[in-house]
């Protein structure tokens, strides 16, 4: 197959899970309600953590950025896929796909991080108590913040510029739902091996170095609730903590299996399925795991609301 420059003007064939499904009437309308409510749950509890001063706490504030994370990180993929879909078009330039590369990278490793800075509070949270407003004073939130924002451009922007340099071949077809690196490296004419090498270092450095890290400290949470006198404390912990581990589980899982696994493991209707997942799924499941299982969540959600009602009728 004859190589083809990628330029500005070239572009690329997106086909997607919609496009090779049995029933893309009903996967388009499953992938739109749960767009809509990933849409709907983020932003609500982004307004929420925001309004309500009682939740302006290190744990609620890394929680907003989570849910900031997943509400771009599904605007990146679902419109793009959904659009296509019902104009029957599935062009990307080559500008678009190294733009939504960039932001699904960006996303994808910025949340990757600040789960591992959540499983940190959680456990100064339980295991240091005492010292807890002064380990996670705000001016280290924030730095946690930057610095997952900050890693993950760095990481991002790397492997963008890297990826798209490759010279591309005249079939170019997308067998997936995004602009993603694997995908795109069949669709080479170069030999790619040793940047799939480096992808697969940065991978175990961004999956299972902040993993290790949340295991670390779950298991001496794990043994600080062993220890715990109040039955009471011991279910508030676990309450929180399952919904931490439910997400990372989630994410991770996902994350591992695209970036980590050999490219033999790999198959273009797994990848499309994986990808759905973390792309759409985990962000519309994310805030309804926080949210309804935490009771401070739910009475500042029903504060907020209540207000709002307050103004509309008093406006009225």
């Amino acid at each position: 197959m004859e190589p083809r420059n990628s330029t500005l003007g070239s572009g690329f064939l997106l086909m997607g899970i919609l496009n090779d499904s049995g029933s893309p009437e009903l996967l388009c309308f499953t992938i739109t309600v749960l767009y809509m409510l990933a849409l709907t749950s983020n932003g609500l509890l982004l307004l929420v953590i925001t309004m309500d001063s009682r939740l302006h706490v290190p744990m609620y504030l890394l929680l907003g950025q989570l849910s900031l994370m997943d509400l771009l990180f599904t605007t990146v993929v679902t419109p793009k896929a959904l659009v296509d879909f019902l104009s029957r078009k599935n062009t990307i330039s080559f500008g678009g796909c190294a733009l939504q590369m960039f932001l699904a990278l960006l996303m994808g490793s910025a949340e990757d991080l600040l789960l591992a800075f959540m499983a940190y509070d959680r456990y100064v949270a339980i295991c240091h108590p005492l010292n807890y407003l002064v380990l996670m004073r705000p001016r280290v939130c924030w730095l946690m913040v930057a610095t997952s924002w900050t890693l993950a451009s760095l990481s991002a922007l790397g492997h963008t510029l890297y990826t798209m340099h490759f010279p591309f071949c005249k079939d170019l077809k997308i067998r997936h739902l995004l602009c993603e690196i694997p995908p795109l490296l069949k669709l080479a004419c170069a030999d790619t091996s040793r940047y799939e090498l480096m992808v697969y270092v940065t991978g175990v450095i961004f999956l299972l170095l902040p993993l290790s890290a949340i295991v670390v400290s779950y298991t001496l949470i794990l043994f600080a609730m062993l220890h715990m006198v109040s039955s009471e404390g011991r279910k508030k912990a676990l309450v929180t903590c399952s919904s931490h581990l439910i997400v990372v589980g989630m994410f991770y899982g996902a994350a591992t299996f695209m970036y980590i696994l050999p490219s033999s493991f790999h198959s273009p209707k797994q990848d499309n399925i994986i990808s759905v997942f973390y792309t759409i799924v985990t962000p519309a499941l994310n805030p309804l795991i926080y949210s309804l299982r935490n009771k401070e969540v739910m009475r500042a959600m029903r504060r907020v609301l209540g207000k709002y009602m307050l103004m509309t009728h008093s406006t009225l």
